[in-house]
C-alpha cells in the first residue's frame, strides 16, 4: 500500500485541529492525575483563589509547550527529532489535562490569554525547528530548564493545604526534568545568553499575565 504524502494544506489543516483539541475541547491524560500526600484538606477561601491562579499559570504553560513542540516537530529535518517533539508533546497533553482538572475542582478557570499565547508559542517552536535540529533541541533543553525552576516555584507558593495541586506540580517537574535531558541526549545546542534572558523575559510576561487574565 502506497503511504500517503501530506501537502502543505493538509498539514496546516492538521495543526489548526491540534490548537483546537489544545484551546477548546475538554483534555483527557494517558495517566491518571497523581495521587496526593495527605488526602484532600478543605481549603480557605483565600487559598482556593491563590491555588486556582497559579494553576491557571501552570495550564498556559502548558498550552505555550504544546505550541512549541507542535511547531518544532512541523520544521524538524530529522524525522527522529520530528517523532521525538510530537511524543514529548503527547506527555504534556497529561500536564494540560491535569491543571485543567484541578482548575474546575477549584471552580476557577484557563487563562483568557491562552489562544495568544498557543500562536506565539507555534511561531516560535517553527522558527526554532527551521533554523535546524541542534538549535531547536538546544531551545527544548533551555526551555525544560526554565519551566523547572518556575514549577519548584509554584510548588513553593501553593498554600501547604493545598496537597492535590503540589502533587500534580512534583510530577510535572518530573516529566519536565526528562524531557530536557532526552533533547540534550539528541544533541541540544546551548542557547546563546541574550537568547535565555529573552526567553526568561517572555516566560515572565506570561507568568504575570497568566496570574491574573
Amino acid at each position: 500500500m502506497a503511504t500517503r504524502t501530506y501537502g502543505i494544506l493538509d498539514r496546516l489543516i492538521g495543526e489548526i485541529d491540534k490548537a483546537i483539541k489544545v484551546l477548546a475541547s475538554p483534555v483527557h491524560s494517558s495517566r491518571a492525575s497523581p495521587d496526593m500526600a495527605g488526602g484532600e484538606l478543605e481549603l480557605k477561601e483565600s487559598e482556593r483563589r491563590e491555588s486556582s491562579r497559579l494553576m491557571r499559570v501552570n495550564h498556559s504553560g502548558e498550552v505555550a509547550a504544546q505550541a512549541l513542540y507542535q511547531g518544532q516537530a512541523l520544521t524538524a529535518r530529522d524525522g527522529a527529532v520530528a517523532v521525538a517533539m510530537r511524543r514529548a508533546a503527547s506527555e504534556e497533553m497529561d500536564h494540560l489535562a491535569w491543571c485543567e482538572e484541578r482548575l474546575r475542582e477549584l471552580n476557577g478557570r484557563t487563562s483568557l490569554l491562552n489562544p495568544l499565547w498557543y500562536a506565539g508559542s507555534f511561531a516560535i517552536g517553527s522558527l526554532a525547528g527551521a533554523v535546524g535540529d541542534r538549535a531547536s533541541l538546544g531551545f527544548v533543553a533551555e526551555t525544560e530548564k526554565q519551566v523547572e525552576v518556575h514549577l519548584r516555584g509554584s510548588k513553593d507558593r501553593l498554600p501547604a493545604a493545598d496537597h492535590r495541586s503540589r502533587a500534580i506540580v512534583e510530577q510535572m517537574t518530573h516529566d519536565e526534568v526528562a524531557h530536557g535531558a532526552q533533547a540534550a541526549t539528541l544533541g541540544a545546542d546551548e542557547l546563546p545568553f541574550p537568547l535565555r534572558s529573552a526567553m526568561r523575559l517572555t516566560s515572565r510576561v506570561m507568568t504575570k499575565s497568566s496570574y491574573w487574565l
